[in-house]
């Protein structure tokens, strides 16, 4: 092993030997030049990184890179090591990160398939098929920038909410990326990545639809217009506040009639358990039930499976049609007993367990504020203010009155039901004196008259109060002033 000062003499001399020999820098302690029997002569860098391990990475080979480049690289990465890297390792970890692709199947057999339902396995390997793979699927997974994500979303923007559940399972995929070490912590492109608006909004069914509704319920029941389990499928989603699948999977093995409460195994948010009304006791306990189906809603030409969502969904929809009530989803049924639970007047934390959220800003978000409430409060608020005036203006009458003659009473004030405020006269305009039309009008800065006050404070409130005291400077000033013009003036 040779101790000199490496060049590009000193490298392009190097011959080949029968077996590997180094030459070591002595400008650079560390640094040296590897030279194999098949003529390669790479830089290399020696070390001894924290862990006590002795690390010998490869920078370069000579004729890719030169001498004095190889040298300030070994130079950065020994100052690396100073402050506790270990550039070997680092390079031998981005050379085996995974690809995108690799990261994804990852991704779904050891964190999605244990922790998430079917269908949401489903929606990922999905998302990872058609959008992820085929436009990040070859990039290293430490390589991935917020550039590349945004570019992706920008690319789907024609499908914003398809385009968010994307977004959503990179950003959880890029998480996992950090627990297992292929990035630095805090490194996930999708941060500040913002997504698209979501515009969709359930309608909430009013009280007029809602008795029609039901008036048409009583009637299918009464005269057999409709199947009897898709009429019981819809009572109970009223009744339990429930989501579709909670109703159509509903097993009698889950339903306990005696303490009144019904526990689901599994649903969108895992096992849950929820108390029931009277009037859920009675449509179960009068419900048409098969001794060989297992369900309270079955398939209605195979009882052994549950009723398929299209069954439910077209019934729904021809229950709507012949109710005459707009288009709605299943889950504006949810939307509706949910603002009735809220609008009942109990706590939020019972409201919270008759329809299993587990938040109460989930909560809220089904809860809708009906338009007759809001004008009962509309109502309510301008006649507080109406009163409030009519107080303020008994106690402080104005300094200017106008004359009789010269108004035009207007029409008294009321309430959005068309009554008249009691005891709230009516306000008056002056007759003919509109400031604001085309011919007459003037800024009100520059206007004059009694009911125009002089602002206080100001220049002009000074000069005239000036002007009005004789004994002032203001008014001894402003007279000789016209006395000393009066003398100056030459008579015509």
């Amino acid at each position: 092993m040779s101790k000199l000062k490496l060049t590009k003499m000193v490298v392009d001399a190097a011959q080949p030997q029968q077996r590997d020999y180094e030459l070591r820098d002595t400008v650079i302690p560390g640094f040296l030049l590897k030279v194999t029997p098949a003529g390669r002569k790479v830089f290399m860098v020696a070390y001894v990184a924290n862990n006590g391990q002795r690390r010998k990475p490869a920078i370069g080979r000579f004729g890719e890179i030169t001498v004095e480049q190889a040298r300030n690289i070994a130079q950065d990465w020994l100052a690396d090591v100073r402050k506790g890297k270990d550039p070997s390792v680092e390079k031998g970890s981005a050379r085996h990160a995974p690809c995108i692709k690799e990261l994804f199947e990852r991704f779904v057999s050891e964190y999605s398939e244990c922790r998430n339902r079917p269908s949401t396995v489903k929606a990922n390997r999905s998302n990872g098929k058609l959008y992820i793979v085929p436009n990040l699927g070859q990039m290293k997974a430490s390589d991935v920038t917020r550039a590349d994500i945004s570019s992706l979303m920008h690319k789907m923007s024609k499908h914003p909410t398809n385009a968010n559940r994307v977004f959503s399972t990179l950003h959880k995929m890029f998480n996992m990326a950090e627990v297992w070490g292929f990035r630095p912590d805090g490194s996930n492109p999708c941060r500040h990545v913002p997504k698209f608006p979501e515009h969709g909004k359930t309608r909430l069914i009013n009280d007029a639809e809602l008795k029609r509704l039901y008036a048409y319920l009583d009637k299918a029941d009464v005269e057999g217009l409709e199947h009897p389990v898709i009429l019981l499928a819809v009572r109970l989603q009223f009744e339990l506040a429930a989501r579709m699948s909670e109703i159509l999977k509903l097993e009698w093995a889950w339903i306990d009639l005696i303490n009144r409460r019904i526990c689901w195994p599994e649903s969108k948010t895992g096992g849950m358990s929820k108390p029931i009304s009277a009037n859920a006791v009675r449509l179960l306990e009068t419900a048409p039930r098969l001794e060989a189906s297992p369900y309270v809603c079955p398939a209605i030409f195979d009882p052994n499976k549950p009723m398929p969502k299209h069954t439910y969904y077209k019934g729904w929809s021809r229950i709507l049609e012949r109710s005459s009530v707009p288009h709605v989803g299943t889950h504006g049924i949810r939307h509706r007993s949910a603002t009735d639970i809220a609008n009942s007047g109990i706590p939020v934390k019972v409201g919270m367990a008759l329809t299993a959220h587990k938040t109460v800003t989930m909560f809220m978000r089904y809860v809708h504020t009906e338009d007759d409430a809001v004008r009962a409060a509309a109502d309510a608020v301008a006649l507080r203010r109406l009163t409030l005036l009519r107080q303020t203006t008994v106690a402080d009458p104005p300094a200017f009155a106008p004359t009789k003659d010269a108004m035009v009473p207007l029409s008294p004030p009321q309430l959005g039901n068309g009554q008249k405020i009691s005891g709230c006269e009516p306000p008056v305009l002056e007759a003919n004196h509109s400031p604001t039309l085309a011919s007459t009008y003037r800024p009100f800065r520059h206007r004059k008259g009694a009911n125009r006050a002089i602002p206080p404070g100001t220049k002009r409130a000074s000069s005239e109060t000036a002007a009005d005291d004789p004994d002032s400077e203001g008014h001894i000033a402003k007279h000789s002033h016209s006395a000393e013009q009066s003398v100056m003036t030459p008579p015509v």
